[in-house]
């Protein structure tokens, strides 16, 4: 496999923590999405993945983009150790949570919208900023009530066993500190995310760590 991505993509992140989970050796490509305008722009990357977005997975001869369609397929090939438990109704709350962070946070605040903002829009990086934050509030309001009350103790999402849900939650928990996101009010979503940010799997696939983040 072979996975292209940004060192401090939260999407491309969420897929390095999963490779990492389960084991699966993969090469890695960069394209760096603010150097000459962003390279995800140019011709060359736009003919593999048409979105312009990372990450973007290789597997044979097979391509495609999308983080969660990416996590899915590798709990599809590559089934152990799982990210999704066995029971139909606990695979649906996993999906609600991580859903909730890659469908209803992240879009609303990664790069190309935030540059609409201060670039066409002409607003100021302080609206910029006010817009991140309030989007990560509404979010965190949401899944910090979603998580169950043992959250805390277990270290997880959803029960003791890490998931897609941990998977998308850390990434976005970091985004939110570096945007300086006021956190007090998710006693549980810090808890999980200190307990997961421990983890190999998690600390060894941040993105300071990254060949691309020098």
């Amino acid at each position: 496999m072979q996975l292209t991505g940004y060192f401090r993509s939260s999407a491309a992140w969420r897929v390095r923590i999963a490779l990492a989970w389960k084991g699966v050796a993969y090469e890695t490509a960069f394209v760096h999405l603010t150097r000459d305008g962003g390279e995800q722009h140019g011709p060359a990357y736009r003919a593999k993945n048409p979105a312009g977005l990372v990450p973007y997975l290789e597997d044979g001869g097979l391509g495609f983009g999308q983080s969660l369609a990416m996590l899915e397929y590798l709990e599809e090939t590559h089934p152990e150790p799982p990210l999704l438990p066995a029971d139909p109704a606990a695979r649906a709350k996993v999906r609600e949570i991580a859903l909730a962070i890659a469908c209803d946070i992240h879009p609303l605040n990664n790069l190309r919208v935030l540059s609409h903002l201060t670039g066409r829009l002409g607003r100021s990086e302080a609206e910029k900023l006010a817009w991140y934050r309030h989007w990560v509030a509404v979010g965190f309001d949401a899944i910090e009530a979603l998580l169950p009350e043992t959250a805390a103790e277990a270290g997880c999402c959803c029960g003791e066993q890490v998931s897609l849900a941990d998977v998308c939650l850390v990434p976005q928990v970091f985004n939110a500190r570096r945007f300086e996101c006021p956190l007090d009010a998710y006693p549980k979503i810090r808890a999980v995310d200190a307990r997961l940010s421990a983890l190999p799997a998690f600390y060894e696939t941040a993105p300071e760590g990254q060949p691309d983040a020098a």
